[in-house]
């Protein structure tokens, strides 16, 4: 938190970094994000495109996740894309809201498209608007990995890129996802050529790092897990649900489907 008397959280850790990196960060390329893009923020020639989707409705770290750590990557540029227009987007608790910076339309190509998961009307609705169904297969066309997280890949599998390969969704899923003709895998994320999916939430952040390494390199990705000091140590051992007990489980949903309107 910054305060009137001290640095802020950049400060801070920009004054760390400068001081432990030195002259070997004098010569490394800045997040894309953070640089000025030729034509306002149309991303660089050589950069490569990160497209989060953003439908009314989707898992706040389903998308936030991933993105905090692919918006540090050198050479990456993270669009967030509504579905008809840019703005702020609802959250499937609907108390919360992240801004799509651009459009369906406004967005034809990508080098990576990413789908979040959401609350069963929002991720339902996202599969079953025919728009996005279109805009999704188009940028898949031309990708060099598509990607989901959590019930993201229920809404890839409603326009037809999972049929008999392996993936992944949220555990309370997996029937759903079958019905799509994926081969469901029990793995935090799976990946199948250009298809990358991964399960419930916080998974997200697993690959994420995953997509960093393949577009940067594992130094990169192994310097963002650091950055972003993933190290997890849960105070509880039900973080799978093959951990957890019925009635866990059972809280687990109510608890989820309460949260979604």
């Amino acid at each position: 938190m910054r305060t009137s008397t001290g640095p802020g959280r950049r400060g801070v850790l920009g004054t760390a970094l400068a001081g432990a990196l030195g002259v070997v960060t004098a010569g490394a390329a800045a997040p894309a994000h953070a640089r000025p893009a030729a034509g306002g923020d149309v991303p660089r020639g050589g950069e490569r495109v990160v497209a989060i989707l953003l439908y009314d409705g989707f898992t706040a770290l389903d998308a936030i996740g991933p993105y905090e750590v692919l918006c540090r990557v050198p050479g990456v540029r993270v669009v967030t894309v509504g579905v008809r227009q840019a703005g702020p987007v609802r959250t499937d608790t609907g108390e919360l809201s992240v801004v799509a910076e651009r459009t369906l339309a406004e967005v034809p190509a990508a080098d990576v498209l990413l789908v979040p998961g959401g609350g069963p009307r929002g991720q339902s609705a996202a599969g079953a608007d025919a728009a996005v169904q279109r805009w999704i297969r188009r940028i898949d066309r031309g990708s060099v990995w598509t990607t989901s997280v959590c019930t993201g890949s229920l809404i890839l599998g409603a326009a037809g890129l999972l049929r008999g390969i392996p993936a992944t969704t949220h555990w309370a899923a997996r029937p759903l996802l079958e019905e799509t003709g994926a081969v469901w895998t029990r793995r935090r994320f799976v990946e199948h050529g250009k298809i990358i999916t991964a399960a419930g939430v916080s998974a997200g952040i697993d690959m994420g790092l995953h997509l960093a390494s393949r577009l940067a390199g594992d130094d990169v990705a192994r310097a963002m897990q650091l950055g972003v000091e993933y190290d997890p140590a849960p105070p509880f051992d039900s973080g799978s649900v093959e951990k957890a007990d019925e009635r866990t489980k059972q809280l687990a949903l109510k608890l989820l489907n309460d949260a979604s309107p």
